[in-house]
C-alpha cells in the first residue's frame, strides 16, 4: 500500500508541474539538490582532488567541494567540523568522504544525528569497519587483498614463471602491504610460478628513494639474468616504478600491474609521451598512446594496470552513486550490493569491475578491483 502510495504522489507531482516533490528519505525527485564532496587538498592527495573538481564541472553548483585541512592529524577537529557544517545547508542531500585515513567516522555520526535524512558515502576512510557499517550508509574502497590474486593470475597469462616482489621493512610493517604479499605468495604456490621477495633499501629511515631506486637499477637485471625474461616484477612503492618499468623495456620482462594500477604511474615518463592538459583526464586516449608505444617497442602483452587511477575513480564513482541515490530515492538496501555496483561502474564508466563484501557482516562495506588493461 505504501508503494501504492509513493507511486500516486510522484504521478501527481509530474502532472501538475510541482516542484520539490520528495520521498520518504526527504531526497529530491527533482534536481534541486547538492552532494557535499570531502577530500584532502591539492597538494596532499591530486588525484582524489582532481577527481571531485571533474564532479563539480559536471554538475554546476549541485556538487560542493570541501578540503580536509593540510595537517590532518593535528586538525582532526577541524576536519570534523567542516564535514558536519556541510549538513547545515538544506539542499546537501548526501555527503561522500574521501581520505583514506582514519578518524573521520565520528564526523559522519554526527551528520547523522543532525540530518537522518542525509546519505553519506565513504571512499575510502579507514576507521573501524563494523562501525563504519553500522553508522555510514555505503562504504567503498580497493579490494587490496584481492589484487594480490589478480596480479599473480595476469602474470601466468602474460607467460611468468617466476613472479619477484620488492618491497622494504617500513611499508611491509603496513597490513594492507604485507596481506597482498602474502596473497602473492600464495597464488603462486596455487598457479606453479617461483615467488621470489627482495628487501631493497628503505626510502622512509635515512638514505630516501635513490638508494632504493639505484639498489633496483642493479639487481633488476640480476634477478632476469638469473630467471629469464619470463619474470613478473612488482614493487610495492610508487617510486619504484620508473625503474620498474625502464628496465621492462630494455630487458622485456613482464609488469602485469603497478602497485597502483593507472596509466598515470610511471607510463608517460618512461614513454616520453606527451599528454596534453586538456587530455590529463581522458584515459581512453592515454592507455591508446601508451598501447601504441609498447607495441612499438616490441612489449605488447608484457605490461598492464588498471583502465584509469582508483584514487579518481573513487570519488567520482561515490558521487555518482550519491547522486543516483538521491534523485531516485534510493537506500543503502537497493544499491549496497556487489551486482548493483558492478553495473553501475559499467554504465556510468564503462569499465569492467569486481565487487565484493569486506566481510560477511558488512554488506554495506564493499571493495573492489578493476578489470586490468594488457597493452
Amino acid at each position: 500500500m505504501r508503494k501504492k502510495l509513493l507511486a500516486l504522489t510522484l504521478a501527481l507531482c509530474l502532472a501538475i508541474g510541482v516542484v520539490g516533490c520528495s520521498n520518504n528519505n526527504s531526497a529530491s525527485s527533482n534536481d534541486d539538490f547538492k552532494v557535499g564532496i570531502v577530500t584532502p587538498t591539492l597538494s596532499v592527495s591530486e588525484d582524489e582532488y582532481r577527481g571531485a573538481e571533474e564532479m563539480v564541472k559536471k554538475y554546476k553548483g549541485r556538487v560542493e567541494h570541501v578540503t580536509l585541512p593540510e595537517n590532518f592529524n593535528t586538525e582532526m577537529e577541524t576536519a570534523i567540523s567542516q564535514i558536519v557544517s556541510l549538513a547545515d545547508d538544506e539542499q546537501i542531500k548526501a555527503i561522500v568522504v574521501v581520505s583514506g585515513q582514519s578518524g573521520l567516522l565520528p564526523a559522519l555520526q554526527q551528520v547523522k544525528e543532525k540530518r537522518p535524512d542525509i546519505i553519506t558515502i565513504t571512499a575510502p576512510i579507514w576507521d573501524d569497519p563494523d562501525m563504519m557499517s553500522k553508522y555510514v550508509d555505503v562504504n567503498l574502497d580497493a579490494n587490496w587483498a584481492k589484487r594480490g590474486e589478480t596480479i599473480v593470475t595476469l602474470a601466468k597469462k602474460m607467460g611468468c614463471k617466476t613472479f619477484i616482489h620488492y618491497s622494504f621493512p617500513t611499508h611491509l610493517s603496513k597490513e594492507s602491504v604485507a596481506v597482498r604479499r602474502d596473497k602473492m605468495r600464495e597464488t603462486c604456490k596455487r598457479e606453479g610460478l617461483k615467488f621470489v621477495e627482495v628487501i631493497t633499501p628503505d626510502p622512509q629511515t635515512g638514505q630516501g628513494p635513490a638508494a632504493m631506486q639505484q639498489f633496483l637499477s642493479e639487481d633488476i637485471p640480476r634477478q632476469i639474468e638469473k630467471y629469464g625474461p619470463n619474470t613478473n616484477i612488482f614493487g610495492s612503492n610508487c617510486g619504484m616504478y620508473e625503474v620498474i618499468l625502464g628496465k621492462a623495456l630494455e630487458l622485456k620482462y613482464c609488469v602485469a600491474e603497478q602497485c597502483c594500477p593507472t596509466p598515470t604511474q610511471a607510463y608517460p615518463t618512461v614513454l616520453n609521451l606527451e599528454i596534453a592538459d586538456k587530455d590529463s583526464q581522458n584515459y581512453d586516449k592515454m592507455n591508446k598512446m601508451i598501447s601504441e608505444k609498447v607495441d612499438a617497442k616490441g612489449m605488447k602483452g608484457r605490461l598492464g594496470g588498471w583502465p584509469m587511477p582508483m584514487t579518481v575513480f573513487l570519488p567520482e564513482y561515490a558521487t555518482e552513486l550519491a547522486m543516483e541515490m538521491v534523485s531516485k530515492g534510493l537506500t543503502k538496501e537497493d544499491v549496497a550490493n556487489s551486482e548493483y555496483l558492478k553495473k553501475f561502474a559499467k554504465d556510468k564508466f564503462g569499465i569492467d569491475t569486481q565487487f565484493e563484501k569486506l566481510k560477511d557482516n558488512t554488506d554495506n562495506y564493499q571493495v573492489m578491483v578493476m578489470d586490468q588493461i594488457v597493452y
